[in-house]
């Protein structure tokens, strides 16, 4: 099912330990900032993961990850993590993803999330999920 969401906003500073020599943002610490904005995501629907594994022994995992890295980001900057969901189908979740400091745009990501058992077996999403996914859609 492809559909259209709000953008989710999380904030994030850059620390002195997110930072490489030259104070640019090392490039995979960005992928910790766009997990962030993941959970975050997910709170905001109201999905907490680690009830989703305690009751039903499901978890995501991060299946696929593109990263075009446009602009770099430095130590104290305060960055946007903004999440949006594309795409969901039976037992996964397409988002874009966009890092952005103010209105400029530094980083563009599309990762896939599959929905797996916690011994790796994919597994289709819940359907409290689904629908939880789907309410908070535009």
């Amino acid at each position: 099912m492809s559909t259209q969401s709000v953008p989710h906003r999380h904030s994030v500073r850059v620390y002195y330990e997110d930072t490489d020599l030259a104070g640019i943002v090392y490039y995979a610490n960005y992928l910790r900032f766009i997990e962030r904005g993941r959970t975050e995501w997910l709170r905001s629907l109201g999905i907490d993961q680690s009830q989703l594994r305690a009751e039903s022994g499901l978890v995501f995992v991060v299946r696929r990850c593109n990263v075009d890295y446009l602009r770099p980001a430095k130590m104290d900057d305060m960055l946007v993590v903004e999440t949006h969901l594309t795409r969901l189908r039976g037992a996964s979740i397409e988002l874009s993803q966009h890092i952005l400091r103010g209105e400029e745009l530094l980083i563009r990501a599309g990762v896939n999330v599959a929905c797996v058992s916690a011994d790796g077996v994919p597994s289709r999403l819940p359907e409290q999920l689904r629908l939880s996914l789907i309410q908070h859609q535009v």
